[in-house]
């Protein structure tokens, strides 16, 4: 089957490292199933395995790509679930499994022909989503609809700070944001991203590190390094920022006394369980809110899509269909 997959790790070039050709059928073992993908899509967690982050050189060929939608053995339309773990060993959430990974850690990945998941990962796919628009959901989306509902203790008629409006997790969460009935600010170095950010539902935008009018009640961070002294200086006292990545850089230098005089919590999210999921999915069809997507491309030219996403040059999701 034809697939998109790490051949070797490279931190310095991880294009480099990529290969795109015909990889081996998957074999579903006991408890299994074997999707057929209609569509998949790209996520930072692909980049960064390709530069050797969580991923080891030992792993490979390791077949990228976390989100998919496609057709069950039964002829089902589904959307698969990334996340690989345990709910009894995460108190009923498999993303507090010690042990969880995501597709493309330990298991092959979605950007093939073929991926096959465990049965209970796999949710129905409502007929008003398309296989491309479904596909975007299982990463990104997923990721900000936890961190706005379930993470940030937000209520209608909050302000929820979107840091970096471009990249897939903040081009969701103003999109679900707005949906929900908060007051949406974002950023962004580019001017093009702002305006954007404006026609997705977004009440404000500013200028990456902008003094903002006022101070916010939760802020979305994803962006890490390059952002997270502005959230802290953004957020109210008794506020939260909700970190689920750090695409600029993992080292980041914190104002303590910042936290702990203005009573700041910083809360970690990564992902979100199958139930969220459903709910995901459900709020879509319920509001009629579609993905953002950037571009479509066939497996055949994953390559492209990879160099888009490390050119940083996009807005929204990269699909593969």
């Amino acid at each position: 089957m034809l697939a998109a997959y790490a051949a070797r790790v490279s931190p310095d070039d991880p294009i480099s490292a990529l290969e795109v050709g015909e990889r081996p059928d998957p074999e579903a073992p006991d408890g299994w199933v074997t999707v057929d993908v209609r569509a998949s899509s790209l996520n930072h967690h692909d980049v960064w395995s390709l530069r050797g982050v969580g991923l080891t050189a030992e792993q490979t060929p390791m077949i990228l790509g976390c989100d998919a939608a496609g057709v069950d053995p039964e002829g089902n339309e589904v959307i698969v679930h990334a996340v690989i773990g345990d709910p009894s060993a995460g108190r009923g959430d498999e993303t507090f499994d010690p042990k969880r990974s995501l597709l493309s850690e330990k298991h092959q990945g979605t950007i093939a022909e073929k991926v096959t998941v465990p049965k209970r990962n796999l949710v129905a796919k409502p007929a008003e989503l398309s296989f491309e628009e479904a596909a975007c959901l299982p990463t990104a989306w997923l990721t900000a609809y936890k961190m706005l509902f379930s993470r940030s203790g937000l209520r209608p008629g909050d302000t929820v700070l979107v840091q970096g409006a471009g990249g897939g997790v903040a081009t969701a969460a103003i999109a679900l944001a707005r949906a929900a009935g908060y007051r949406v600010w974002t950023t962004s170095r580019s001017e093009a991203k702002r305006t954007k950010a404006l026609e997705l539902g977004a009440h404000e935008v500013f200028e990456s590190g902008a003094r903002l009018p006022a101070r916010v009640d939760a802020v979305m961070e994803s962006v890490g390094e390059a952002t997270l002294g502005h959230s802290l200086r953004s957020v109210r006292p008794g506020g939260r920022i909700v970190v689920c990545g750090a695409t600029s850089g993992m080292t980041v230098p914190v104002e303590l006394a910042r936290v702990f005089f203005q009573q700041v919590e910083v809360v970690g999210s990564t992902m979100g369980n199958r139930i969220e999921l459903e709910g995901l999915v459900s709020m879509l069809v319920a509001t009629g809110l579609r993905p953002v997507i950037d571009t479509v491309l066939p497996l055949a030219e994953a390559r492209k899509g990879f160099e888009r996403m490390i050119g940083g040059d996009l807005f929204g999701k990269v699909v593969f269909a």
